[in-house]
């Protein structure tokens, strides 16, 4: 997966967990806030149950001291409290109207709680209409014993089953609360790790654009030095064409001319055959120069031809001796990969004679089935490492020649290499064969 992939990948997956950290987030609050409010209902019940006790306290207290003492004061006082219980009997039946076991205990505490208060009011009554019945209050009071201990009793079962709920509610409150803060830590954590992960390939990225891009710089550079030195030398071979063609080939003809000139007035049989050799020349002469500008050896009969002829020649002219390895199959090769090893093979071997001081060189052609490797050796005094080192990382310092060599081999998907020897200089150029083009490649093939 490419970085920039890989980039926009983890973002997404931080972008997303993030989200499903909020909805898991919202879902656990959500639930938290439900059981919080089950645990303030809880205690609302408890509440409500120590407030009807509280009024109840009131109503019997203040019915004591009426009886005991016949205070008015404490009538009046039996007489506001005692209306205050059923009010808080019906906030106790609907705060326990969603546990059906609690509303049958509220139940039967409001029944008992009514049959209390009627002997309490009934008590109280006896006090004004007998004040000094004493044996009839006691009556009463016999009497509420039992609603009293009833009372007690499911106000205790009533408080003890809302502990009970409190404390499993406290329970799943604290659990899902450790549950929130457990899931916005991991999440949190885990979308830190892949906002970190895309700011790494983010990184890598703008550092490989950059070197990319200094890379074009530097190869745009050497481009445009290549290709000034490349018009400088096309103007020079463009002269030394010009000058081959009047120096040599134009005097042959102007020759040729002037005999058949001469001929035509004085009827002379040798400046026939005078004639006839200045035009060989000529041909010949123009042979050398079409071959110097494209072989056509290399068409017709395919690349290690036109290279040993080409050796042949080169070792004729230069003294220098050549040892030649080409592979015979080499008829099947692409015409562009034929040229670009031909150039190749032109170029190493004029600087050799030019610039290596080398008496020998070795020339060798390898195919496979998806390569051709050239070979060509000399061993003079080698290149000068910093020059070698330039050449490799940024192609400067090096003369037109290595850097349209390597222009040539790169256009064409290959590979090309100065490898330093002792003694002497390895030119190695691999080519691909038919995997640029998808198809059979075409081939030089011979008439």
């Amino acid at each position: 997966m490419a970085p920039r992939k890989k980039a926009q990948v983890a973002f997404a997956s931080a972008v997303m967990l993030l989200f499903l950290s909020g909805v898991a987030a919202y879902v656990t609050i959500n639930r938290l806030l439900a059981s919080e409010k089950w645990v303030i209902h809880t205690l609302e019940v408890k509440a409500a149950l120590g407030d009807i006790e509280s009024a109840y306290v009131r109503v019997g207290r203040a019915r004591s001291g009426y009886v005991i003492s016949g205070t008015d004061d404490f009538l009046a006082e039996f007489d506001a409290a005692a209306p205050e219980i059923p009010g808080k009997l019906q906030r106790l039946r609907d705060l326990t109207r969603d546990n059906p076991k609690q509303r049958e205990l509220s139940s039967r505490l409001e029944d008992a709680i009514n049959r209390r208060v009627a002997l309490l009011r009934e008590s109280v009554q006896l006090k004004k209409q007998a004040p000094e019945d004493r044996q009839g209050q006691a009556e009463f009071d016999r009497r509420g014993v039992p609603v009293s201990s009833e009372m007690t009793s499911l106000m205790q079962e009533m408080r003890a089953g809302e502990q009970t709920l409190f404390d499993i509610r406290e329970k799943t409150t604290n659990r899902l609360f450790m549950l929130t803060v457990v899931t916005l830590a991991v999440a949190f954590i885990l979308a830190l790790e892949l906002l970190a992960v895309h700011y790494r390939l983010l990184s890598a990225e703008l550092n490989a654009r950059e070197d990319a891009e200094q890379s074009a710089r530097n190869s745009e550079e050497s481009l445009r030095r290549l290709t000034g030195r490349l018009l400088q030398l096309q103007d020079a071979e463009r002269r030394k064409f010009s000058r081959e063609l009047h120096d040599s080939l134009g005097q042959y003809l102007a020759g040729a001319k002037m005999n058949l000139e001469m001929f035509a007035s004085e009827r002379k049989d040798s400046l026939l055959a005078e004639t006839v050799q200045l035009l060989d020349h000529s041909i010949a002469e123009t042979r050398t120069i079409s071959h110097l500008l494209h072989p056509p050896l290399l068409d017709e009969v395919g690349l290690s031809s036109a290279a040993k002829w080409y050796l042949e020649g080169f070792a004729q002219r230069s003294g220098i001796e050549v040892k030649v390895d080409l592979a015979e199959d080499a008829s099947r090769l692409p015409k562009p990969v034929a040229l670009g090893l031909f150039r190749v093979l032109q170029e190493s071997l004029t600087n050799i004679h030019r610039h290596s001081n080398s008496a020998r060189a070795e020339v060798a052609l390898q195919l496979s089935a998806d390569q051709a490797i050239l070979k060509v050796r000399d061993y003079g005094g080698g290149i000068a490492p910093e020059v070698l080192d330039h050449f490799q990382t940024a192609g400067t310092k090096s003369g037109v020649g290595l850097a349209g060599m390597r222009e040539r081999i790169h256009e064409l998907g290959g590979q090309f290499r100065i490898e330093p020897c002792a003694p002497g200089t390895l030119i190695l150029v691999t080519m691909p064969l038919a995997e640029r083009t998808g198809r059979a490649p075409e081939t030089v093939a011979a008439d």
